[in-house]
């Protein structure tokens, strides 16, 4: 008889109590307990923090304390690579803590121009993810709102990379005693939407803001579709979205947010229709509270309409130390032909600001300090 060939011997392996990967999701597990209870301990400092800012009116947001922090801290990080990562843990962690801050207050409120899912919704719901937002109007309401204490705070817009400064807000800034306390940029995605069965070929018409119709123009041109600016009295992006999804007539499309399509039951017929790929939007948060620090501030002055009033104020900046990353001005109400100014200066130092200030004073007719922060 033929003797069988013999396979390879089995070789029994025998399973470790706990694997390699088992033992490490059973550390990060201990490590996430021990978060959970440090998470807390914080939380109950904070409620300390909350009622000495109660007891004092100190402003929830401290841009200026928050830089420290991140730096202080991550510097405890020996392992290099990980410290950025560690900033952004930070950062997470002390928005979670304004936010708590704001709810225990009861300063939770923010108010923004336009609808649910208006551009001014989605930056303040990227600010404040769980503030409850009050929609309104028009900015002056905005304004309003926060200056009688309806609103802890409003987020508007404050200018935008392709169409410029929104004029209406410097001169709501110029007219109210509100502080900008943060400024954010928000890239903008344009996007036509049509009612559920639209084609793009069937689109006419389209509504929106006169600013997101002239940041799409080449698109809208090249469609050769009729612009109209919706509503007529104070146009918007989401109430067009809103007019489009009522009228339910796939020649109509607006130009909005992809959120405002989802919020509003329509469908995106063209992607990203911006003639600029970079067009960002940059909004301002205003409060009540007198700003405490950041590595940026802005300033509103005056000067006496002599030759070289300007140039003066423009040299003594330069002397404090300061970069201006930017200067507007505008015509001063109820004074023809002259104008107020509006800088934004870098540098967090706040003893060389206050010299700078006190200078400008004997400079100019009058000089304000409007908001500091980091953006």
């Amino acid at each position: 008889m033929q003797a069988q060939p013999q396979g390879r011997p089995k070789v029994r392996r025998q399973k470790p109590h706990m694997n390699q990967l088992e033992q490490a999701r059973a550390q990060i597990d201990t490590v996430d307990r021990q978060m959970a209870a440090l998470f807390e301990q914080r939380m109950a400092a904070v409620r300390q923090v909350i009622e000495y800012k109660q007891a004092t009116g100190m402003p929830i947001l401290d841009s200026g304390r928050e830089a420290q922090v991140i730096e202080k801290n991550t510097a405890y990080i020996a392992e290099e690579v990980l410290r950025p990562y560690y900033a952004d843990l930070l950062r997470a962690q002390m928005a979670l803590s304004r936010q708590y801050q704001a709810y225990v207050l009861g300063r939770d409120v923010v108010a923004h121009q336009g609808a649910e899912g208006a551009y001014s919704h989605i930056a303040l719901t990227r600010l404040f993810p769980r503030a409850k937002a009050l929609s309104l109007a028009t900015f002056d309401e905005v304004f309003d709102a926060v200056q009688d204490g309806r609103a802890a705070y409003g987020v508007i817009p404050f200018e935008n990379s392709t169409a410029g400064d929104v004029s209406d807000v410097l001169d709501l800034l110029y007219n109210h005693s509100l502080y900008i306390v943060q400024m954010y940029d928000l890239p903008i995605r344009h996007n036509l939407l049509g009612v559920p069965g639209a084609h793009l070929r069937d689109v006419t018409d389209v509504y929106g803001h006169p600013q997101a119709l002239r940041q799409s123009e080449a698109f809208l041109t090249k469609m050769g579709l009729a612009t109209h600016a919706w509503p007529p009295q104070a146009p918007n992006n989401a109430l067009a979205a809103q007019y489009v999804a009522a009228q339910k007539d796939p020649t109509k499309a607006a130009t909005a947010s992809a959120e405002a399509a989802a919020l509003y039951g329509l469908e995106v017929l063209a992607e990203d229709i911006n003639t600029d790929s970079d067009n960002t939007t940059r909004f301002i948060v205003v409060g009540k509270e007198p700003p405490v620090g950041g590595d940026r501030f802005c300033l509103l002055f005056t000067v006496d309409n002599k030759p070289g009033a300007l140039a003066r104020v423009i040299q003594a900046v330069a002397e404090a130390g300061f970069n201006m990353e930017c200067i507007k001005s505008r015509p001063r109400p109820h004074v023809p032909f002259e104008y107020y100014f509006y800088i934004e200066l870098v540098g967090a130092h706040q003893p060389d600001r206050e010299r700078l200030m006190e200078r400008m004073s004997s400079i100019c007719e009058t000089v304000r300090l409007l908001g500091a922060y980091t953006k």
